[in-house]
């Protein structure tokens, strides 16, 4: 089983990352390089990188198996203003190389949101962008996630995530499902075999490089994308834990997305990280009810 959870990139970058992902008894994790809302950045520290690997080769943890994230400012759908559009592509490729110099094989990437642009223009902006970003000879590749299709979002049905797909001029792209997204968007999570045949049948299974594991607080088809915790939410634990543990994606890491836990109910001031649990949770195959109590317990 490869399972992980976001994790923090600060002041020891890439080594706080690992020992995060350690304590939380994980073999993947997902990261930002920085601040997903802005554009700073500080140069990656070499120094950490290989400290990271020492521990990362200690715990049995595959840097195949850790995941960056493209930060949500980097918009490809909308070119009503040019400079914007221009910023994300060349903010994306910077990100890119970022990756390349942890090692970092793959980057998760939002599609965007056409905003007031039709639906069909913002894929081909998405497409056209992307044809200056990707480069064959790079050795991190662009996952498009499935997305819920709120608001303008586009990505949000395996035909979009297609159509994009046969527009890149590259064969170095892929795919992140996130089963949230999926929900949201109208893929009923119990039929999910049925849900990766359409897939292989559309796009190839082979593009599935990534899977993002979360509940929704959501109904089918809501286009809200509001993450619940494990087993809280519409999908629940003995769905998720089947797409977890479906043997067409054993080699393909899954990685907890769910929203943190408020020391009290409504107090969003000082909020703990599930992941410790949840992973314990996925590993005995058996749902913990009293997850939230638990996790404020450890925590207090």
């Amino acid at each position: 089983m490869i399972i992980g959870s976001h994790v923090h990139f600060s002041k020891e970058q890439i080594l706080g990352s690992v020992k995060e992902a350690v304590s939380y008894g994980a073999n993947a994790f997902m990261l930002y390089t920085g601040a997903p809302q802005n554009t700073m950045r500080n140069e990656i520290n070499l120094n950490y990188l290989e400290e990271a690997k020492k521990i990362m080769l200690e715990n049995n943890i595959s840097i195949d198996n850790v995941i960056c994230h493209a930060p949500y400012i980097i918009n490809l759908a909308n070119k009503e203003k040019i400079d914007s559009w221009n910023f994300s592509i060349s903010f994306l490729k910077r990100e890119i190389k970022r990756c390349e110099t942890l090692g970092i094989k793959y980057i998760v990437l939002h599609p965007g949101s056409s905003v007031k642009l039709t639906k069909e223009e913002g894929i081909n902006n998405i497409i056209e962008a992307l044809n200056f970003v990707i480069e064959d000879n790079s050795k991190c590749m662009i996952l498009l996630e499935t997305m819920a299709g709120k608001g303008s979002e586009c990505g949000s049905s395996l035909e979009e995530i297609k159509q994009i797909i046969d527009g890149v001029n590259s064969s170095n792209i892929g795919v992140c499902l996130d089963t949230c997204h999926l929900n949201d968007a109208g893929y009923n999570i119990n039929n999910f075999n049925e849900i990766l045949d359409e897939f292989d049948r559309l796009i190839g299974i082979d593009k599935i490089k990534c899977v993002h594991i979360n509940d929704s607080k959501n109904v089918l088809g809501a286009h809200k994308d509001r993450h619940e915790n494990l087993g809280f939410g519409t999908i629940g634990f003995e769905t998720l834990l089947n797409v977890i543990n479906n043997d067409k994606l054993k080699d393909v890491p899954k990685i907890l997305e769910t929203p943190y836990v408020s020391k009290n109910d409504g107090d969003k001031e000082l909020a703990y990280p599930p992941y410790k649990f949840e992973i314990e949770m996925i590993k005995s195959g058996v749902f913990n009810n009293n997850l939230i109590e638990d996790i404020r317990e450890f925590y207090k």
